[in-house]
């Protein structure tokens, strides 16, 4: 069963998505996304990591045209669609579907902001992270420890995954993927 938070929190998602702000999210909205992302890091879309990132998205947005049935080159999501995919994929079946998709974006982002070069995210690196993207209104230490499953200091990108999962699901009020 869907919640109010679970059909307000897919929304938001759409509307940070829909880039050009058209009612509808193609292939270049999650492009643009991606680029504004790397921007705010201060990577090139031409270094390796910046790659990383443009190709995990344009991996999430192959996801997505997959599940809708649209050619991923030229199609475009309704909100209706980017719903029902959101709710059989994300909140349904475990997420297992999706956390294998979303995996790679955490991944790619772990890559920028990891100064350190551990594969994992600390406390100060997290918080860049958030900056970064933009999110507001969360107090970074205890988001931090909301998302630290297993208490150690660091965030792997597996826990990142389930928190990507959990903000949607409601269980969590970090939106690791933007505002």
């Amino acid at each position: 069963m869907t919640t109010s938070v679970q059909l307000d929190r897919a929304q938001k998602r759409f509307d940070l998505w829909d880039v050009n702000g058209d009612g509808q999210i193609d292939r270049s909205d999650w492009n643009a996304e991606a680029e504004r992302i790397l921007q705010a890091f201060g990577e090139a879309p031409t270094a390796p990591a910046g790659r990383q990132l443009l190709d995990a998205y344009l991996g999430m947005w192959a996801f997505f045209a997959d599940k809708a049935g649209i050619d991923e080159k030229t199609g475009a999501l309704t909100p209706e669609q980017f719903n029902r995919i959101a709710e059989e994929h994300i909140l349904g079946d475990g997420g297992a579907g999706f956390s294998r998709v979303v995996a790679p974006t955490i991944q790619a982002i772990v890559e920028l902001v990891d100064v350190d070069g551990d594969g994992e995210v600390n406390p100060a690196e997290f918080k860049s992270w958030l900056d970064a993207i933009g999110v507001q209104g969360v107090q970074p230490a205890e988001a931090f420890r909301q998302i630290d499953a297993n208490g150690d200091g660091r965030l792997s990108v597996a826990e990142l995954v389930q928190a990507v999962r959990a903000y949607h699901l409601g269980d969590i009020d970090v939106p690791l993927l933007g505002r």
